[in-house]
């Protein structure tokens, strides 16, 4: 009697377990959900784009697996005829920069209302220009962008921006993925944009979706302590020159988004699953939904009410100070991009690099994890930590058929 309770408890147990996970799975991935809504827009005449017609009309554009974390930010492998992308899709209104609070639920009402019916062409540059104003400030050559955005828009490439292609790229244009990728689309480590349809984007394929880790199935997961699990994860990367490879790619998307034509980006969530690489092992950005203009964070985070630091907190990682005296946060950010991908590197290139150069890669690492924003002269050691950093690696790998 005691063994037969036992065992029913632990079925009931597991399937408890499983019926929550499963839960949860559904939750997150609701690609079903995005394609209906975006195709009953499509199919309505609301909104148009180089991808529509695949996905609702021929149905040549195809889900597969689900790489989504959050259930307002669908993500998916997909293939789109002979080419293979990853599928990007909100199921909620774009998040403002409000620190920690999630989306409002996406409101049928106004979504793609805007540009309305009667909108010149003229008065949609005026429209974009002005938002990239508003986001990016006056630096660089913004009507060149707003030109490089129309062209993305007109999706069928028949030389002019319908309504629906418009309605299209503003809502696309309210993403600060979005509007990153298409500022960085030159740069190796931007993963290129393939099409749209409405909101939903697709970009290139990249074969590695996280930095380091395997990937395995959820219901094993369960049974893993997550202190196990980040040491296993460190078992499973590539060998070290092509991890060295890997990791300039970083440093070079850091240098990219570091005080470029249109301003300095603050990277505010530098995680492992937000970074993969290619075959080549080549660095790839795979989410930079929290790499946002700093320009836009200050003005946001400005006389924000605060009791402590913590309250002065965007992403997971972009923090400043709360000043006591008045209970708002300061606007400075604390800590540059270069230090939390330095943070991340560490452990993922001192584990087996070569004896020779552990002593000056540890030491070069330390001293960029410690760089402040407020630091004196901080751009200047900023840029001899990353080419040394760059230096040292290229160095040792530049002979070696891994790189």
């Amino acid at each position: 009697m005691k063994y037969l309770f036992i065992s029913w408890l632990v079925v009931f147990v597991g399937s408890w377990v499983v019926y929550v996970q499963y839960s949860t799975y559904t939750e997150l991935c609701r690609g079903h959900d995005c394609r209906k809504i975006i195709c009953d827009k499509y199919k309505t005449g609301v909104i148009d784009g180089s991808a529509c017609s695949s996905l609702c009309a021929k149905e040549t554009l195809y889900f597969g697996k689900c790489l989504s974390t959050k259930p307002h930010n669908q993500m998916y492998l997909g293939i789109w005829g002979n080419l293979q992308g990853v599928i990007k899709c909100q199921m909620e209104e774009a998040a403002q920069l409000d620190f920690g609070t999630d989306p409002e639920p996406r409101k049928e009402i106004v979504l793609f209302d805007k540009p309305t019916r009667g909108t010149t062409v003229e008065k949609f540059k005026e429209m974009v220009y002005g938002l990239f104003k508003a986001k990016l400030g006056e630096q660089g050559n913004l009507s060149e962008l707003v030109n490089l955005i129309l062209s993305f828009a007109d999706g069928n490439k028949d030389g002019r921006v319908s309504l629906p292609e418009a309605k299209s790229a503003w809502a696309l244009l309210q993403l600060e993925e979005f509007l990153l990728m298409v500022i960085l689309q030159d740069k190796e480590h931007t993963p290129k944009l393939l099409g749209f349809c409405g909101d939903l984007y697709v970009t290139e394929r990249v074969e590695y979706t996280s930095l380091y880790g395997v990937s395995l199935p959820w219901i094993i997961e369960l049974f893993i302590p997550s202190g196990f699990r980040r040491s296993m994860d460190q078992w499973f990367t590539p060998s070290w020159p092509r991890k060295a490879k890997i990791a300039i790619g970083l440093l070079e998307f850091v240098e990219d988004v570091f005080h470029g034509p249109y301003g300095n980006f603050l990277m505010c969530d530098t995680s492992a699953k937000n970074l993969g690489y290619n075959d080549k092992y080549d660095l790839k950005m795979m989410d930079m939904r929290k790499i946002v203009p700093e320009i836009n964070l200050k003005e946001l985070i400005k006389d924000r009410p605060c009791e402590s630091d913590l309250d002065c907190i965007y992403g997971t990682d972009c923090r400043t100070l709360c000043d006591q005296s008045k209970m708002r946060c300061t606007t400075e950010v604390i800590q540059p991009n270069l230090a939390k991908a330095c943070q991340l590197l560490k452990d993922y290139l001192l584990r087996g690099a070569p004896s020779d150069i552990h002593e000056e890669l540890e030491k070069q690492l330390y001293l960029c994890i410690a760089l402040k924003v407020t630091a004196n002269q901080m751009e200047m050691e900023h840029s001899l930590i990353l080419n040394n950093l760059k230096t040292l690696l290229w160095k040792k790998i530049s002979h070696t058929n891994d790189s």
